[in-house]
């Protein structure tokens, strides 16, 4: 091939064997004194806020191959979000962690879960302001497959 073409196209896994897959990844959200106090005492006009975000963060984990576009669609078996409130940080953590049996990683799932997740904490709470900040969304763990185990 030209190394000057350039070829756009999914990596072929056709020969890679089906091995377990699992990914975590994490995200926070961090808050005004005043707002952060806010959602933990009251919540948010549009409903629960953390019920909401974890179905949005599956939606995204289940969607990623139709916003991310050279991912391989893959059968998941596991997506779970959690939510970690850090008082003294005026935060939400918040992690997802995928499982498939499948041919290639679920890193990008577990990354879009977050992200989807953190936006949904985000939507439901600019109605105390648009301070918020979205950090270090990052894969923290990653195994199954032939690149190995990673963590961060």
């Amino acid at each position: 091939m030209n190394k000057n073409k350039q070829c756009l196209g999914m990596v072929d896994i056709s020969d890679k064997p089906i091995t377990k897959r699992r990914a975590v990844a994490e995200g926070t959200v961090v808050f005004s004194a005043k707002a952060f106090q806010t959602l933990i005492k009251r919540g948010s006009p549009k409903g629960d806020v953390f019920e909401t975000a974890k179905i949005a963060g599956i939606m995204a984990a289940k969607s990623t191959p139709s916003i991310i576009p050279l991912c391989h669609p893959l059968g998941l078996e596991k997506v779970r979000i959690s939510f970690e409130k850090i008082v003294s940080k005026k935060s939400v953590k918040v992690t997802a962690e995928v499982l498939c049996s499948g041919k290639t990683g679920v890193e990008m799932e577990a990354l879009a879960a977050v992200a989807a997740a953190c936006l949904t904490i985000y939507d439901m709470n600019k109605w105390m302001g648009q301070d918020m900040v979205i950090l270090n969304v990052r894969l923290v763990h990653k195994n199954g497959g032939r690149s190995g185990e990673f963590n961060r």
